[in-house]
């Protein structure tokens, strides 16, 4: 299953990046990538997507994207960082979660792939920042469906 979640993602990467958009090749934000993935691997989404502003859920203070990932992955806090795990950022250090990606490398030089505002889809290292940033960590459930 990781294997696949980093090879559907790759087929993502050099996708402008469009707020609440979520079509590969032409247009998709963090989540939207997430969400594309997911049509992959399973079909229909698990549930709609409001619109949301740039800010999220920031002046609320409420962790939306946390608590969506906790409905529909698997929690992987617990275990070693791996390819294929999807990974929640806090932006800034009190904030709340609000950019997400998948693990595609790990070892030495970890990457993660993820839509980001001004570049679109890319492959970035998951340098110290980057690191630091992670709230949680995530896989995608195995589905005989």
């Amino acid at each position: 299953m990781n294997t696949q979640v980093v090879t559907i993602a790759r087929t993502w990467l050099g996708t402008p990046y469009g707020h609440q958009a979520s079509v590969k090749g032409v247009s998709c934000d963090c989540l939207g990538l997430l969400r594309g993935i997911w049509r992959t691997l399973y079909g229909i989404e698990p549930e709609p997507i409001p619109a949301y502003t740039r800010d999220w859920s920031e002046p609320q203070g409420v962790e939306r994207l946390m608590i969506a990932a906790h409905r529909h992955f698997l929690d992987a806090r617990d275990t070693p960082l791996a390819a294929g795990q999807v990974v929640l950022f806090r932006m800034r250090q009190g904030a709340v979660a609000k950019h997400l990606g998948v693990i595609s490398e790990v070892g030495t030089m970890p990457q993660f792939i993820h839509a980001y505002q001004g570049h679109g889809v890319v492959e970035s290292p998951l340098s110290a920042p980057w690191q630091k940033r992670i709230a949680a960590r995530f896989e995608f459930i195995e589905r005989d469906d």
